[in-house]
């Protein structure tokens, strides 16, 4: 990737003032002076836009992009083609960052702080992860520096891991064994605050139930007919009967991806795709069984037949407040996101355009304490997390009070403000590592919380069986 004189200069001095015999490198600098490489980096992958298991050209820059930097790549790992492992060093510890780079469908937005859509785009970075990954690369790539420089022992890893959103990427990675070797894992995700999480998410499965029936003319012929659609009607009464008796951090969530052609046709296929989730594993399941059941007594009642395929499944974030605190720490050394006049426009303007914002412009400076309080949201980072000690970064790329999956948040990310947040986070995970390969002692209390949460009778069962990688499930 090209770099700017002044850029390549900085850099150039960097590598020289920490070569061996020298003062230890400084990362926050490192980083600093990569600020226009990783925002070229985020810009491309935000045009890009690709959607889960789609992820060729995003997938692709990043592997590069590494590999100009020296890393070695392993591609199309777990059975994922936009899948790859990238290592340097050698020996122990080995601690990896872990990089998402899909698009959300649907939303789409231009870098302006107004509603602006982009016609025949088939989706966007409404969860920022072109920032995500970038940020993650540039850490890899100073840890990277800092070992050779130091001439420390370690090794570091950087995982592609597509399809985060609905795809379940990492679970089929951690499935295949790829984070059994691994001491700890450092992670982050854009958000409009910055804070270490030491909390929990839901445990989430899903699956698309099809329902398959006898077509008829409606009018003519209804009795002849069996619908699919009121097969689906059917099951999703159920289920919003059944809301009541479930507990109450249950979430439940569907849509009906087909439902026929014509209303004087009665449909012989119709589909709802579902979501269920809840903090527990063993509770996910057993609600699970119920979703089921509705939909095998729908197909009865209905004179169908019903199949389901599963299309991913996460288990909730095995917390880890000894890695937490660590970079908590190295998150309020590297300090908050301050706007530059045409940035704070920027958020002036689209702060108006937020729903009831819990933060006020400003905040963006602002460390947060480390979060406690389980997210009603889930991710294949909850399935790592139960192979390998995990802690998550939240960094500010968007204006305080944008929600994720939002237009504003497509905007934000496309823009200096995005990459700001960036730089914050490449910092604070570059720098915990670098705790974690010069304190032994750091890392044997990382493992000894891991292994006393986990059990030492756990073993970890992927809530999405045994089915291949969905790789078409966004076409």
């Amino acid at each position: 990737m090209s770099k700017t004189p002044v850029v390549a200069t900085v850099l150039s001095l960097l590598f020289l003032v920490s070569a061996p015999g020298h003062t230890e490198p400084d990362l926050i600098a490192f980083t600093d002076a990569r600020f226009a490489a990783h925002s070229e980096l985020a810009q491309r992958i935000w045009h890009f836009a690709e959607l889960g298991y789609l992820e060729e050209k995003s997938s692709a820059l990043l592997q590069t992009t590494l590999a100009e930097a020296g890393f070695e790549l392993e591609t199309g790992i777990a059975g994922i083609p936009t899948a790859f492992v990238a290592s340097a060093g050698s020996g122990e510890p080995v601690i990896a960052f872990l990089a998402e780079y899909d698009a959300l469908p649907g939303i789409t937005q231009t870098a302006s702080p107004v509603r602006e859509e982009i016609p025949g785009q088939a989706g966007s970075h409404a969860c920022g992860h072109n920032l995500l990954g970038t940020a993650s690369v540039g850490a890899a790539i100073a840890v990277k520096h800092w070992l050779e420089q130091t001439g420390s022992k370690g090794t570091v890893r950087l995982y592609g891991t597509p399809a985060e959103e609905g795809g379940s990427g990492k679970v089929y990675m951690a499935r295949a064994g790829l984070f059994d070797d691994v001491d700890a894992v450092l992670a982050w995700h854009p958000d409009d605050e910055s804070r270490v999480q030491g909390n929990s998410s839901l445990a989430n499965r899903s699956a698309k139930f099809r329902f398959h029936g006898v077509s008829a003319h409606a009018a003519a012929a209804p009795e002849k007919a069996r619908s699919a659609l009121d097969a689906v009607e059917a099951f999703n009464f159920m289920i919003n009967l059944m809301r009541e008796h479930v507990p109450q951090e249950t979430r439940i969530h569907y849509v009906i991806t087909a439902g026929g052609h014509a209303p004087n046709v009665v449909p012989d296929f119709a589909e709802v795709y579902y979501y269920v989730r809840h903090p527990d594993t063993r509770t996910l399941l057993q609600i699970w069984e119920r979703v089921e059941a509705a939909a095998t007594a729908a197909a009865m009642g209905t004179g169908t037949t019903m199949d389901r395929e599963i299309i991913h499944g996460n288990h909730a974030l095995l917390s880890n407040m000894t890695l937490a605190e660590t970079m908590q720490k190295n998150l309020e050394k590297v300090g908050g996101v301050h706007y530059n006049a045409k940035e704070k426009a920027f958020a002036e303007a689209i702060y108006p355009t937020l729903d009831q914002p819990e933060y006020a412009l400003g905040s963006e400076a602002t460390i947060m304490p480390i979060k406690l309080e389980n997210t009603s949201g889930s991710t294949d980072v909850g399935d790592v997390s139960w192979n390998a000690p995990t802690v998550e970064l939240r960094a500010a790329t968007w204006v305080p009070g944008t929600a994720a999956h939002t237009w504003q948040a497509v905007a934000a990310g496309g823009t200096s403000i995005g990459i700001k947040g960036v730089q914050v986070a490449a910092k604070t995970l570059a720098l915990t590592a670098r705790d974690l390969y010069a304190d032994p002692e750091l890392l044997a209390r990382v493992q000894k919380e891991f292994d006393e949460k986990r059990g030492a009778d756990f073993i970890y069962e992927p809530l999405l069986g045994d089915r291949e990688p969905p790789l078409d499930f966004r076409k």
